[in-house]
């Protein structure tokens, strides 16, 4: 296996494409798949240096304020998914239309408003894309061909993929106030380790996408709670918003068993607190992390 040069230049394609032809009022396929597609060019282009070049740079800001914007859209569409999925007793449903009407109202709104960023930053962002995939397949390995600059090229990306997974071990202990900014390191690991053939066979990658949901899934019915408490105006006969919190927070317990299972077995983490463990366990990663890893440039 070695660095896939395809999917490293995929995305860009995808995002030229979905810049043309997203239509107005977007729909949550074309929101995912925009958002996806960004950040995978950036972990790309942070993984071939070439986020310091101007070109590179003014991607990176353009797509990263497109990407706040669908974010917000995705959030509803998420929301207004869990919430229907809800099982409603006669009680909820009036809470339950009150909250779906607002859901649907704001991701209304949203999707104008990213529409209306999408129409401005097209043009010229669709010519940096272009531009930018000639700067990488100059820097990319030729699929087939043995190249010593390709070879240097999946060295640089692996000394990035361990930078990201030295960063996996901190904080030392995971809660409510860092649980969602550790979701970030995941995913952006994940990003960079998708680069390499067959990727998503690796066990390591794996795992690193199911934190990187659960994580999610928490932060998601975290925020339809707190929008709830917001919106609904029942007070104590409001049987709705006490179901979502005992949702988010089973959701949590659940994304912070997956987050110390995954320390515990990939990255040979002591439990937080345990100092005689902490000591004599300092073996470094366990092997599906260093083939995970060495997937980049075999």
């Amino acid at each position: 296996m070695a660095l896939d040069v395809n999917r490293a230049e995929k995305p860009v394609r995808k995002l030229r494409k979905l810049l043309k032809k997203m239509p107005a009022m977007p729909g949550a396929d074309d929101i995912h798949a925009f958002r996806t597609n960004s950040r995978r060019i950036e972990a790309t282009l942070q993984a071939l240096s070439l986020d310091s070049e101007n070109n590179c740079r003014r991607i990176l800001k353009e797509l990263s304020h497109l990407r706040k914007r669908a974010g917000k859209v995705r959030d509803m569409d998420v929301l207004t998914d869990y919430l229907l999925s809800q099982s409603q007793r006669e009680k909820e449903k009036e809470c339950s239309v009150q909250l779906l009407e607002h859901l649907g109202a704001q991701r209304q709104r949203y999707a104008k408003k990213f529409d209306s960023a999408r129409q401005q930053y097209a043009l010229e962002l669709n010519k940096r894309l272009k531009r930018t995939s000639r700067q990488m397949g100059k820097v990319l390995p030729s699929n087939g061909k043995k190249d010593p600059d390709g070879d240097s090229v999946s060295a640089e990306v692996t000394a990035s993929a361990l930078r990201l997974l030295a960063g996996l071990s901190q904080p030392a202990r995971l809660g409510k106030t860092n649980l969602h900014p550790y979701r970030l390191k995941v995913k952006e690991l994940r990003n960079l380790l998708q680069m390499a053939e067959n990727s998503d066979q690796q066990e390591f990658v794996q795992h690193l996408g199911e934190v990187k949901d659960g994580i999610g899934e928490w932060h998601d019915w975290e925020e339809l709670a707190a929008i709830a408490g917001e919106v609904l105006d029942h007070g104590a006969n409001c049987q709705l918003l006490p179901e979502l919190r005992r949702t988010a927070e089973t959701k949590y317990r659940n994304a912070l068993a997956l987050s110390a299972a995954l320390r515990k077995k990939f990255l040979r983490m002591p439990e937080p607190g345990n100092k005689r463990k902490a000591q004599h366990r300092q073996r470094g990663p366990a092997e599906p992390v260093w083939l995970a890893t060495a997937a980049l440039v075999a």
